[in-house]
């Protein structure tokens, strides 16, 4: 069993909660069967440890440095990366046709995870050459997929996105990247680029960067915006690498975490000589890459859980070796001290971080195995639901657990003590590294402005009609068990809050209250975020009582964090809920005072 990870977690997740293995019934999943799965897993979890894990620290010691005008990072990341390629897994999911296995997205993602937990930094590369290739494939043309996708999906190409500029960050609307008409049919770029993970460095052949620019006479803001594909180096016969494209680097960006990945400044066509393709229709830019952003964003999501994961199999295996102190009943100073794990307090920080880490593990995966179902139910109003579902929970999927990842590093580094804030653990830069994930992708104020402003209220509400069902299956189904009922209760009272406030929400928008309720979204998010977690505990509570083949230590654990989170966790909903839209003064157009 890896270190920093534990298998049992994922499988128990992927088959007996989401029942990935009953994939193999629809028609794209033919012909596979459990034991693949087992083995792409398997696989997963020994390059892991092999190939990501060994160079952890390494790589955040040695963080990418400028040689002679080149981007050096240490030669373990490449060799990572060749063995992560070579396994086929940039291709998993894809069709056979493209070289792939048409394995399920629940599947893909569930073995992503050991390698997130192994070493995030190195996995950030693939991260986004996965997404960039699913976009192409998706909406590029026949031309384009043929050019780009299979140098991508063998690992000679990686992939960017390349969204933020110096002067706007978030707010895309204020992109000034422009793009100019050729007479071929291909456009010249021309802006600045920050922020670029992965932007310029020597592991691949090429780098193919998804850029966001403005073409001349475009309207204003997001809806003026278009997305071009731009090569690093220029494509010779056969696709080989040929000259510059005009893409350079400023400078290198140097984080507190993520420190192996390279984070970049990019200038397009300083020489005015950058060849960019058009991918889809002109003004689509920001829907089309929407697609990347989402995928990122459930992804940074499952990296956060996974990173709290990492640093809970740590301080869990330190606690059961550290020794230190006696009973509060010994009062003998003679007697031998006892590890920490035995003090009730040390217990409930291991506690509480399995519950935030494995309750956010299983909200993302979740979202994968929505993924599937959107794209691959039979049953097309099956497949819309979960579309919908889909898009109403992205933007919890990719701040809850960037929040409560962290918290549980936290925690991590409490039970060390004075040893966990050195860099002679672990644990110290599990947390450094996921502190990054509640700001890249859109940070996790943004995501509750487009949850509170946006996703709440699409369709109708229609979203949270289809999620409160699906809870409330689980609450019918456990109100079966005197054991679970109180917990059901306790779910289904809250679920019950989120829907009216989302009510009172609405309706002070409709009124003009817009900027009031919305100062507050943060606190609607987690409050949301609490309830699907609780949800999914439950669930996995009621599973893991009827699962075959779960050791009782394993299925003790698991009704264990059910019912912390629901003692601990589940009640600061009721406070979150009656502060939302309490305190305008935040929203006051005039600046207070104070500031």
């Amino acid at each position: 069993m890896a270190e920093f990870a534990d298998p049992r977690v994922l499988r128990f997740l992927l088959y007996d909660v989401l029942a990935a293995d009953r994939l193999v019934e629809r028609a794209r999943f033919a012909g596979q069967e459990r034991a693949i799965y087992d083995q792409v897993l398997d696989t997963a979890e020994r390059l892991a440890a092999s190939h990501f894990a060994n160079h952890n620290r390494a790589a955040d010691l040695a963080e990418p440095r400028l040689e002679n005008g080149k981007v050096v990072v240490i030669p373990e990341v490449e060799a990572a990366l060749d063995a992560f390629a070579d396994a086929g897994f940039l291709a998993a999911h894809h069709d056979a046709a493209l070289g792939g296995a048409q394995l399920p997205w629940t599947v893909v993602q569930t073995a992503f995870a050991f390698f997130q937990a192994a070493n995030i930094a190195t996995a950030a590369y693939p991260f986004l050459t996965i997404a960039a290739g699913n976009l192409i494939a998706r909406f590029g043309s026949d031309e384009q997929r043929a050019t780009f996708l299979p140098s991508m999906l063998d690992g000679r190409w990686f992939g960017t996105m390349c969204l933020s500029e110096p002067g706007a960050g978030s707010s895309l609307g204020d992109i000034r990247t422009t793009a100019t008409p050729a007479p071929d049919g291909t456009w010249r770029l021309k802006g600045t680029k920050q922020w670029i993970s992965g932007g310029e460095h020597q592991l691949s052949e090429n780098i193919i960067h998804l850029v966001l620019a403005r073409t001349e006479g475009a309207p204003p803001g997001v809806k003026g915006l278009s997305l071009f594909i731009v090569p690093r180096f220029r494509l010779g016969a056969g696709g080989a690498r040929g000259p510059s494209n005009d893409v350079a680097l400023i400078s290198l960006l140097h984080k507190m975490g993520y420190r192996g990945t390279t984070s970049t400044i990019l200038a397009f066509g300083e020489h005015d000589d950058c060849v960019a393709q058009l991918i889809g229709e002109r003004h689509q830019g920001l829907v089309l890459m929407f697609q990347m952003m989402n995928e990122a964003r459930i992804g940074v999501g499952l990296g956060a859980a996974m990173l709290g994961h990492a640093g809970y199999r740590y301080s869990l295996g330190y606690a059961k070796e550290r020794r230190q102190g006696r009973p509060i009943a010994a009062k003998d100073p003679t007697q031998p001290q006892i590890p920490i794990i035995e003090h009730a307090d040390v217990r409930r920080m291991l506690l509480a971080q399995k519950a935030l880490s494995e309750g956010g593990i299983a909200l993302c995966l979740y979202a994968a195995r929505l993924v599937d179902d959107a794209a691959t139910e039979p049953d097309p109003i099956r497949r819309r639901d979960a579309g919908l579902l889909l898009d109403l929970i992205t933007p919890v999927c990719k701040a809850w657990p960037s929040i409560h990842g962290p918290a549980s590093n936290d925690l991590a580094i409490q039970i060390l003590g004075g040893y966990g804030y050195t860099r002679d653990y672990p644990v110290e830069q599990y947390y450094r590294d996921n502190r990054l994930n509640p700001i890249h992708e859109g940070t996790n104020g943004i995501q509750a402005l487009d949850l509170v402003g946006r996703k709440l209220s699409a369709d109708a509400g229609h979203g949270m009609r289809l999620l409160g069902a699906r809870i409330g299956d689980t609450v019918d189904e456990a109100r079966q068990s005197s054991e679970f009922a109180p917990l059901a209760d306790k779910l289904a009272g809250e679920w019950g809050r989120l829907v009216a406030l989302a009510k009172r929400i609405d309706a002070e928008i409709t009124a003009g209250k817009r900027e009031a309720v919305l100062a507050d979204a943060s606190l609607y998010l987690e409050a949301f975020g609490h309830v699907m977690v609780a949800w999914l505990w439950l669930l996995q509570a009621l599973r893991a009582g009827a699962a075959p083949g779960l050791d009782d230590d394993f299925r003790r654990g698991t009704l264990q964090a059910c019912r912390y989170f629901f003692a601990y966790e589940l009640p600061k909903v009721a406070a979150w809920c009656d502060t939302v839209g309490r305190f305008e003064g935040i929203a006051l157009h005039a600046k207070p005072a104070w500031f």
